[in-house]
C-alpha cells in the first residue's frame, strides 16, 4: 500500500485554501509568461507601422502584412484558408472601417486590435494550461526521483519529436517533455501522456508501458500486456469544478478498469488532483483502501507527488 508512506487518512488529501491561492497565482504568472511574445510582437509592428504618415500606406509595409490580417480578425487558420487577394481586400476594408476613423492615432488602434486577436488566441491555447501545468509537476518530479537514484532516462522532446538520454543538467526540460522512459532493475518503462488506447477506446491523461522508447507507436497501444499503470491527472485548481473533475476521472478510471478486465488484466490506477475537496477526499481514501485505486497524491504538496512518483519508478 505506497499510498500509506504519504498519506494517513482522507484529510491528508484536501486542498488548504492557501494551497488553492497559490494555484490561481501560478495560473496567472504562466499566462503572462506565455503573453510575452505577443507584447513583443506588438511593439514591433508599432515601430513598423509608425513608417506610414496615412493608414492606406500600412499596406505598403510588406514585412506587417500578416500582422493587419491577425489586427483584422484573421487567426491563422484563416489566413491559411484564403486567399491573397481576400488577404488584401479584408486589410482594405479593415484600414476604412477601422484606421482611418482613427485619425493620427491610428497605429494606436493597429496595435490594439492586433493585440486583441492574440489575446484571444492565447486564451484558446490557454484553457489547458493547468493540465500542462500538471504535467510540467508530475515530470519534474519523476525526473528528481530518477537523477537521485542515479537512473539512466530518456525524455521526448516536443518540439524535434526525438528521445534526448538525460543528464544531470536537466533543468526546465520539463517545459517541452512530452514523454519520459527509464530502465531501472533491468526494466524499461515509458510514460506517455493524452493517449487513447484501443482497448479502452478513450483519452487516458497518463499511460506507464512496460516497453522501450522506440516501441512507443500505435502498433504497441494494441498490446493491453504493455501496460502497467494508468493514471488520471486533474490540473484544475477551481474548487467549484473539483466534484466534475473527480467525476470525470472516475468515470475514466472505471473504463480503465472494466476494459482490461475484459482482458483479464489489472493495471494499477492512481489519481492526482490539484483540488479536491472533503466530500472527495473521502471517496479517493475509501477507493484506496478497497484496492480501486493503488495511489493518489494532492498535486498542490509536493511531498505527496514526491512520493507517488517514486512509486511509478519502482513499478
Amino acid at each position: 500500500m505506497a499510498y500509506l508512506r504519504h498519506l494517513s487518512a482522507s484529510a491528508d488529501l484536501i486542498t488548504t485554501p492557501e494551497e488553492i491561492r497559490a494555484g490561481f497565482v501560478a495560473l496567472a504568472l504562466e499566462r503572462s509568461r506565455q503573453a510575452t511574445p505577443f507584447i513583443e510582437q506588438a511593439r514591433a509592428l508599432k515601430v513598423a507601422a509608425m513608417r506610414a504618415n496615412h493608414p492606406n500606406e500600412l499596406l505598403g509595409i510588406e514585412e506587417i502584412r500578416v500582422a493587419l490580417l491577425t489586427a483584422a480578425g484573421f487567426s491563422e487558420k484563416a489566413t491559411k484558408q484564403t486567399a491573397e487577394k481576400d488577404h488584401i481586400v479584408a486589410i482594405q476594408n479593415f484600414i476604412e472601417r477601422f484606421l482611418e476613423p482613427a485619425g493620427t492615432n491610428f497605429v494606436e488602434e493597429l496595435v490594439y486590435r492586433f493585440l486583441l486577436t492574440r489575446g484571444d488566441s492565447l486564451g484558446g491555447s490557454m484553457r489547458n494550461i493547468a493540465g500542462k501545468l500538471a504535467e510540467r509537476k508530475v515530470n519534474r518530479a519523476i525526473i528528481s526521483a530518477l537523477t537521485l537514484t542515479e537512473t539512466t532516462y530518456q525524455w521526448l522532446n516536443t518540439a524535434s519529436n526525438t528521445w534526448i538520454d538525460g543528464t544531470r543538467d536537466d533543468a526546465d526540460i520539463e517545459l517541452s517533455l512530452k514523454a519520459l522512459s527509464w530502465r531501472k532493475e533491468k526494466k524499461t518503462r515509458t510514460l506517455i501522456y493524452n493517449r487513447t488506447i484501443p482497448l479502452v477506446g478513450k483519452n487516458i491523461d497518463m499511460c506507464l508501458l512496460h516497453c522501450p522508447p522506440d516501441e512507443v507507436k500505435p502498433a504497441t497501444y494494441r498490446i493491453p500486456e504493455k501496460f502497467i499503470a494508468f493514471g488520471e491527472l486533474k490540473g484544475g485548481i477551481d474548487p467549484a469544478g473539483a466534484d466534475e473533475h473527480w467525476k470525470t476521472a472516475q468515470t475514466a478510471l472505471t473504463r480503465i478498469k472494466t476494459a482490461f478486465a475484459n482482458a483479464n488484466l489489472s493495471p494499477d490506477l492512481f489519481f492526482i488532483g490539484a483540488v479536491i475537496v472533503d466530500s472527495m477526499a473521502g471517496e479517493i481514501w475509501n477507493q484506496l483502501e478497497e484496492g480501486t485505486l493503488k495511489n493518489a497524491a494532492n498535486l498542490t504538496d509536493p511531498d505527496q507527488v514526491a512520493s507517488l512518483a517514486n512509486w511509478l519508478v519502482d513499478l
